[in-house]
C-alpha cells in the first residue's frame, strides 16, 4: 500500500505552496534594484543598507525587542510557576477556574484581548507605552509558556525529586537543583515561543501601545498602507529570519530534550 498518493501530494504540494510562496516572493524582492516592488529590475543589497538607516524603524525596532525580551522572560517565569501548579498541586478548590483562567487567553480573540487590557488601563490610569505592551504580550505568552512547560512536568519522574528530599534537600532546593534543569529545555522552549509571539504581534501591541512606544508590527502596518517599499520587504525578511531561527531553535530543544529523556529512561530500564 503506498503511502502517498498523487492526490495527498498535490494537496500537500498546494498548501505549502499557499502558505510560504507569498513569503519567498517576498524574500527575493527584498534583493530588488528597482523601488517598484513587482518590477525586477536586477539583485541589489541596497534597501538593506538603507533600512540601517532608517531612524524610525531602528527606533521602532528597539522597542519591540525590549518588549519581546522583556515579556518572554516574566512569561517564562510565570508560566513555569503555573504549570508547576497545574501539574503539581493535585485537586484543589478553584483548579478548574484557574486552568481555565491560564488556557482561555489561547482561545481568546486577539481583538477582545487588546480591547479588554486596554480598558484595564485606561481604568487604572495607566500610561500606556513600552510597560503597558509588555504586559499585554505576557499575559497571552504565558499561556503558550504554561502548554510547553507542563507537558514537560507530566511525564517527568518525581522519585529524582523525592530522593533530593530525602538526602537532605528542602522542597525549594530540590527544584532549584534537580526537577529546573530537567526541565530547562522544555523552559527555554517556552522562552523561545514567546518571544517570537511577542515580535510579530500587531493586534494586541496596537490597543496597548502609546504615542512614546511603537513597534515594529506596527511601524511596517502604518507604512504599508502608504504603499509597499523596498524597505518593508527587507525588513519583512529579517522578521522572517528571526522568527524562523527562533521556531526552529524551539523545536530542536524540544527534540533534544526528548531525545534525552527516551536515553535516560532506558538506561533505567537497563540498569
Amino acid at each position: 500500500m503506498k503511502r502517498f498518493s498523487w492526490f495527498n501530494i498535490t494537496a500537500l504540494t498546494l498548501g505549502f505552496a499557499f502558505l510560504y510562496l507569498p513569503m519567498i516572493i517576498l524574500v527575493i524582492y527584498s534583493f530588488n534594484e528597482s523601488k517598484l516592488v513587482t518590477v525586477w529590475a536586477g539583485f541589489s543589497t541596497k534597501w538593506y543598507a538603507e533600512l540601517m538607516q532608517n531612524e524610525a524603524f531602528l527606533n521602532a525596532a528597539w522597542v519591540t525587542i525590549k518588549v519581546a525580551v522583556f515579556s518572554s522572560t516574566l512569561a517564562t517565569v510565570l508560566g513555569t510557576m503555573a504549570a508547576y501548579v497545574l501539574v503539581r498541586a493535585g485537586r484543589f478548590s478553584g483548579r478548574t477556574l484557574f486552568s481555565g483562567m491560564i488556557y482561555a487567553p489561547l482561545v481568546m480573540p486577539e481583538v477582545i484581548t487588546g480591547l479588554s487590557l486596554l480598558l484595564l488601563f485606561i481604568g487604572i490610569g495607566l500610561d500606556r507605552g513600552v510597560l503597558t505592551i509588555v504586559l499585554a504580550h505576557t499575559t497571552f505568552a504565558m499561556c503558550y509558556v504554561s502548554v510547553v512547560v507542563s507537558s514537560r512536568l507530566v511525564s517527568f519522574d518525581r522519585s529524582l525529586e523525592e530522593a533530593a528530599l530525602d538526602l537532605g534537600c528542602s522542597p525549594w532546593q530540590a527544584f532549584r537543583l534537580v526537577t529546573l534543569p530537567i526541565i530547562a529545555p522544555a523552559v527555554i522552549s517556552g522562552w523561545l515561543l514567546a518571544f517570537t509571539l511577542s515580535l510579530d504581534d500587531l493586534v494586541i501591541a496596537s490597543f496597548t501601545a502609546g504615542p512614546s512606544a511603537t513597534t515594529l508590527p506596527i511601524k511596517i502596518f502604518s507604512a504599508v498602507r502608504l504603499g509597499v517599499s523596498p524597505e518593508i520587504n527587507a525588513l519583512s525578511t529579517i522578521m522572517i529570519a528571526i522568527v524562523t531561527v527562533g521556531v526552529i531553535s524551539a523545536s530542536l530543544i524540544s527534540k533534544q530534550a526528548s531525545l534525552k529523556q527516551q536515553r535516560d529512561e532506558q538506561a533505567a530500564a537497563r540498569g
